[in-house]
């Protein structure tokens, strides 16, 4: 028998990447993990890198812009759809690509042992994962421009046009801690929405 390949996290918890249970999923690990991870591999101006736990809290509020009507578990899906990075760390698209299938069966396992830990199901239906990628490919975008060097010309040509709703919003990196108890936080509110629901 092999040796599992696991992490293990400061909450104590030992995740098997390759065979990931509900059961080893902690939010407070998910939310250190992603607040302490750069995106566009720190490629980004300032002296505070932007996490992917920032990231993911914009793709939240992008999405309550855009769709306001999504329920609850579509805002959880968008608030946790990085949220493998927390242990696979966030590749930048082209080097997922080039990757191969592997690094998207690994990912793929764990977003869906994090999803089933939080009672939502395994595979977000394709409407909200439609809605979710228009999102993510928002907040790119205006990060692009705003953190990472790209002119507008760039980055429409890499993630489209911008959006009227969300053009004028200006995105700040906020400190590790900070990200991590935003976070914490929308994910406190929506998971209480959902529990009830």
């Amino acid at each position: 028998m092999a040796n599992p390949v696991w992490q293990r996290m400061l909450s104590g918890r030992r995740l098997d990447l390759l065979d990931p249970s509900p059961i080893d999923v902690e939010i407070e690990d998910i939310a250190h993990g992603l607040s302490r991870l750069a995106r566009w591999n720190g490629q980004t101006s300032g002296d505070i890198p932007f996490s992917v736990a920032q990231h993911s809290v914009l793709v939240l509020q992008i999405l309550q812009t855009h769709f306001p009507d999504v329920r609850t578990d579509g805002k959880l899906y968008a608030l946790l759809h990085d949220s493998a990075e927390y242990v696979m760390g966030d590749l930048i698209a082209p080097l997922k690509k080039a990757t191969g299938m592997d690094y998207h069966q690994v990912e793929t396992q764990i977003l869906q042992a994090i999803f089933l830990r939080f009672s939502l199901k395994p595979v977000m239906a394709p409407a909200i994962g439609k809605k979710i990628k228009f999102c993510d490919l928002l907040s790119a975008r205006l990060e692009a421009v705003q953190l990472a060097g790209f002119t507008p010309e760039e980055a429409e040509k890499i993630w489209g046009r911008g959006s009227e709703k969300c053009q004028h919003w200006q995105i700040k990196p906020l400190p590790a801690e900070t990200a991590k108890r935003q976070f914490m936080a929308m994910f406190a509110e929506l998971i209480s929405d959902f529990s009830s629901s």
